[in-house]
């Protein structure tokens, strides 16, 4: 592995593991045993290092959310984009925890987020529509707008919702696998009622996926 995708991923481990608020230069440095200097070669901060992991979580989301407007769509498609959604919060999930801090404190972070937020959605409304053409769901156009807001809301939402203080009491939790898949729980239980009735008899397989235990959850 170069060096350069050494930082990333040992960047990546430390700001999941710890709050990337606690992580530095010098301890990514460290922890590679290489000199600060070195790493600032190929990044000037840490916020190039950020922007560069977001940029990745970017792209591994455009690549599964594209789709055929042409195509049809089945229950084991849905689930699967369930899947690789969780997959992609678990990987990049300091992200989603310190996205607030993170946008706060970089503007160029807040344009890119604000573009992706924007196709996203767009590509969400594609989906959506999709189902609803391949018979999985049954909505008004509104009702659709409405469903992939609300998706959105709790995709991007449920890991700092984890990490407060308002679930769990007064201490923080750590966020583990399977809690982040409780989130796609969340956005099957929001879609149920627009489900088709065929599709409702496959739900039991859903929950099997998304029961893990969690800490109250």
């Amino acid at each position: 592995m170069k060096t350069r995708d050494r930082i990333l991923y040992t960047s990546l481990h430390l700001f999941n593991t710890h709050s990337e608020r606690t992580v530095t230069t010098n301890h990514i440095a460290a922890a590679m045993n290489i000199s600060p200097g070195n790493l600032y070669y190929y990044f000037k901060n840490k916020e190039a290092i950020i922007f560069e992991l977001f940029c990745q979580y970017e792209e591994r989301t455009r690549i599964f959310l594209q789709t055929d407007r042409n195509s049809t769509l089945t229950w084991n498609d849905v689930l699967g984009y369930f899947q690789q959604i969780s997959n992609n919060i678990w990987d990049y999930r300091f992200l989603h925890r310190d996205m607030e801090q993170l946008l706060n404190h970089d503007p160029r972070l807040l344009a890119q987020y604000r573009h992706f937020a924007q196709d996203v959605m767009q590509a969400g409304r594609q989906i959506m529509h999709l189902l609803k053409k391949s018979g999985l769901i049954e909505a008004s156009d509104q009702e659709l707008d409405a469903l992939i807001i609300n998706t959105w809301v709790i995709a991007t939402g449920w890991a700092p919702f984890l990490h407060s203080t308002a679930v769990f009491g007064e201490q923080s939790i750590e966020l583990s696998q399977a809690m982040i898949h409780r989130g796609m729980r969340q956005i099957i239980y929001l879609i149920q009622p627009y489900l088709s009735l065929n599709v409702r008899e496959s739900l039991p397989e859903a929950w099997n996926l998304y029961t893990e235990p969690t800490q109250g959850i």
